[in-house]
């Protein structure tokens, strides 16, 4: 009976260490700003269009390391240059990171392959013409 009192408590005591650390870890991600850029390509043009890299606000990336309503990024991209633009047909993609100085780099190396197929004509997106924003919550 002892063994026994002894090993629950063992066990309470390592679920209320480990209940502590979980909310850390959660807090410490939740402190981590995630940055984004988006790509713009169509098959019927040869012009890419490519966004600077963004903070997006009061965004915090899910377990599993992805961006919460990623493909609704990709969509306002699309619809920025369909509508504003006048681009249809274009395909849009979107990378994301916590990390701005991967995505940079991340970004440049994208960016030097299409102009480096020298049929590309890359056409770069600043933030005062077009900036990511959070979607609306349902």
């Amino acid at each position: 009976m002892r063994y026994i009192r002894i090993c629950l408590m063992a066990v309470v005591a390592v679920m209320l260490c480990s209940a502590f650390t979980w909310k850390e870890k959660d807090k410490k991600k939740a402190d981590k700003p995630v940055y984004v850029y988006g790509l713009g390509a169509s098959f019927k043009d040869s012009v890419v269009y490519i966004t600077e890299v963004q903070q997006v606000d009061s965004v915090v990336l899910d377990r599993n390391g992805f961006l919460p309503r990623r493909q609704n990024y990709a969509y306002q991209l699309k619809n920025y240059l369909q509508y504003e633009l006048g681009k249809p047909d274009y395909t849009c993609a979107i990378y994301f990171s916590e990390n701005k100085t991967k995505l940079e780099k991340d970004a440049s190396k994208l960016r030097k392959q299409y102009v480096k197929a020298d049929a590309f004509v890359v056409e770069d997106l600043k933030v005062a013409d077009f900036a990511f924003k959070k979607p609306q919550e349902y």
